[in-house]
Order: C-alpha cells, then structure tokens, then sequence
C-alpha cells in the first residue's frame, strides 16, 4: 500500500464514493469529506500529501478551501475538479497552488497518472531531504539492516513519522515490528512517551481498563484511580500490538477516540481528552478478518492511514549476517566474552535457515552460540538443531548451485574472488555465473 495520504472533498456522493473505491483498490489510503466543513474537520486530525477538491462546496469552493490546507500544510498538492470547465476557474486554480485542474466527468486513469507523478515527486522529495538532514539519517535508527527493502521501510517510516498519521506495521511474529515503532516516535519529535502494549497478552475482561483506566469504586477491587495506557502515552506514541486480537466492543471505544480525542475512564462520566500517536501492529490478515466479520472495517481504515509490511527474515537474506554480527557483540560484552566472529561455515549456516521466528529466532540462536562458545570464533556446532537435516525436496541442478552461490556470496559480503576460492572456481566463471543465474537484481 502506497504512504501517499489522499483527501477526496466533494459534494455529490456518488462522485465522492467513486472516486474513493477507485483510489483505495490502487493501494492508496484515501480519506473522504461531503462538504468543506467536514474536510476542515478532517485536516485537523489527519495529514495529506494530496487533495481532490470539487470546484463548487456550497456557498465555497475548492480553492478556497486549497487555502486553509495549504495554511496547514504548505507541501501538500491540490487537484481540483468540476464539471464546470472555464479558462477563468482553471487559471485561478493553478494561481492558487493547484497542480492540476480536471473536468468531470473524471477519466479515472489520467486521475492515477497524475497521482502517481505527485507520488513519484514526494518520494524523491523526501529522500533528499532525508540525506540533507543528519536526524533523519536512518543508520542511526539502532535498526541493523542491510537489505535495500529494509531501507526503504525506514524512509516511508520516516516520513510517515512526521505526520500524526495512524499507522499499521504488518508482518510474521519477531519480524521486529515493535523496533520499527520505537523507531518512528523517535523520530517524530513528539515529547511524550512510547507506551507499548500487547492486545494478546492481556485477558480480554482487564484490557479496557488497562486501555482507558478506571476511576475508584468502578468496580469490585478498583480501590484506587488508575492511569490507563492512553493517559500515560498522552503527548507521545501508544503502540498496540497484535490489535487483531482486540475484542469488537473495544474496537468500537478505540474508534471513538482515535475520531475524536476522546475517552471514558471505567466509572467516570466525563470524558477526558489526550494527544497520542497511535501505532498498530499485527500479524494476522486483517481484511479476511473484516470479511469473518471479527474486525471493523472502520477501524481497519482509521488505523492503516499509513500502511508498512515487514518481511520475514528469510525474504531478507542480507540482513542475517549483519543481525547475527550485532547480536554477537552485544551477548559478548553482556558475557563478557572475547569472541572474534563466526567461522565461514557458521556465516553459511545461519544464511541457509528458514527462520520461522524471524530476527526473534536468529537472536536466540546467537545468544546460545554465545553461552556455549569456548573458542575465538562461532562455529555450526554451537547452533541449537546443527545436527538435523532439512528435509530433501527435488530440485534441478541449476537451482541447487544457484542458490549455493547466492548464499556463499552472501556469506563473502560479495567479494567475488574470496567466494570463487570457496567454491573452487575461477573468478571469471564465477562472474559469467552470476550473470547467468541472477539476471534480476532483485534476486
């Protein structure tokens, strides 16, 4: 799903829904409002990237309202659309900051063309402003990676840490979605704490009262007020973990607040008012849930503002070796250990596991080695399992001394004759290999 965050304003419902069905199915996070007061309501809770303004709101229009977004957000890209395709209308339009005027009815895929221009220029905007700017250097994220989809994770990460937007981290268990998070309220300049909590590790019947708190007496042994986690995370980032797992009531309470601020402490009438930053994760399929009818789409929509999906880890061969170094130093200064590194055949067996538990798994692996070393360097049989064989599966001959080669280059940090000598071929049929097996840099 893209980062780009879409207002569509138009006061002609069907338009509006159309437009709206059209732009979410492309992938887009795409917010919509009926009338220029409710658009002003949205941009005091949301920050977006573009806008689709109907011409003509009532007794106001489109660029007038392109105004107010632009008091609030100078980058932000205006389209305005009507039906009323004047010379005059177009020409104020532009003068006002839009970048495109289109007449309606609206060829729905020069709309995507333009869109994803827009697109293209924020990401190269962001990107430099990113390298220009030291805070926003994301190798002093304390996230070891090396992978290229990992660098792209933590520059939509940083832009989206910016803005107050909701947003959704997806992925298998131990990916390191909750590092990902830590990550963003860093980065977001927000004073306020990052409060984590887990909606699988608490019992169904105390996870509202430890979302929302409780007054005294609100219920049998409430003896004392007490702090929800939305009050301590205010002015800060609350990161709820595993939100699949929340029930629907509580689903229902946290879109009230996530809409309007808002919250009730177990036994209190009044309700109280917070500023959070609300990051969710998961690693459930949230939209097959919608479907089963055990999550609400509205909320889905309210918390996946800005959508990011980590890999697994096998998915991310690169980054294993470099993990697997950092973990290294870390147990061995906290074990006080003098251990040098892995043995090559130990670099080659941690690049060819599966890693089922992902980053969580390869840490565990590396603080056994660690526990069990008596040498200067790691080796296989240090590793919990060495011993036992994956099971056989029928491979061409090509595949098996492609996937050889990936991983001893991997193993070299793709020194082409140190891997050459490992694999007892000379340099040159190694690189006439590596042209023939990995044609797809992607691979």
């Amino acid at each position: 799903m893209s980062s780009v965050n879409i207002l569509v304003v138009d006061d002609e419902e069907l338009q509006n829904r159309t437009l709206v069905n059209f732009l979410r199915k492309k992938g887009y996070n795409v917010h919509s409002a009926l009338s220029y007061e409710e658009a002003i309501s949205q941009i005091q809770r949301e920050h977006f990237d573009i806008a689709l303004l109907d011409l003509r709101l009532g007794d106001k229009d489109g660029i007038e309202l392109l105004n107010v977004l632009r008091e609030k957000n100078p980058l932000i890209k205006g389209i305005i659309i009507t039906a009323f395709g004047t010379i005059d209308a177009a020409v104020r339009s532009m003068k006002k900051g839009a970048v495109e005027f289109l007449t309606k009815p609206i060829n729905l895929e020069e709309l995507l063309s333009i869109i994803k221009k827009i697109e293209d220029e924020i990401s190269i905007s962001t990107f430099n402003e990113i390298k220009e700017n030291k805070k926003g250097d994301i190798k002093k994220s304390g996230i070891v990676f090396k992978s290229e989809v990992m660098k792209k994770i933590l520059l939509l990460a940083l832009k989206a840490a910016k803005s107050m937007a909701s947003i959704l981290i997806t992925g298998e268990s131990g990916v390191g979605k909750e590092e990902l998070a830590r990550f963003i309220h860093r980065s977001s300049g927000r004073i306020g704490d990052f409060v984590a909590i887990s909606c699988a590790a608490i019992p169904e019947n105390l996870l509202e009262s430890e979302l929302f708190g409780y007054k005294k007496g609100a219920f049998t042994g409430a003896n004392t007020d007490k702090k929800g986690m939305i009050e301590v995370a205010d002015g800060g980032t609350l990161f709820l973990d595993e939100i699949g797992e929340m029930p629907p009531h509580l689903q229902a309470k946290l879109l009230r607040f996530l809409e309007s601020g808002e919250y009730w402490k177990l036994g209190e009438a009044i309700p109280k008012k917070a500023n959070v930053r609300i990051i969710s994760a998961t690693n459930r399929n949230l939209e097959k849930m919608i479907k089963d009818g055990t999550f609400r789409e509205d909320l889905f929509y309210r918390i996946n503002t800005v959508s990011i999906h980590i890999p697994p880890l096998r998915e991310r061969r690169e980054d294993i070796i470099p993990l697997a170094e950092h973990f290294l130093k870390t147990f061995s200064k906290k074990m006080h250990k003098d251990i040098k590194g892995f043995t090559k055949e130990a670099k080659y067996y941690l690049i060819s596991q599966t890693y089922k538990g992902n980053v969580r798994e390869l840490k565990n692996m590396i603080e056994r080695a660690v526990v069990l070393a008596d040498k200067e360097y790691i080796t296989p049989d240090m590793f919990e399992n060495f011993e036992k064989s994956e099971d056989k599966i029928l491979l061409r001959l090509s595949d098996v001394e492609r996937e050889h080669i990936k991983k001893v280059l991997l193993m070299t940090d793709g020194n082409i004759k140190e891997a050459a000598e490992i694999l007892g071929i000379h340099r040159n049929t190694l690189t006439k290999k590596i042209k023939e097996y990995f044609k797809d840099k992607n691979t």
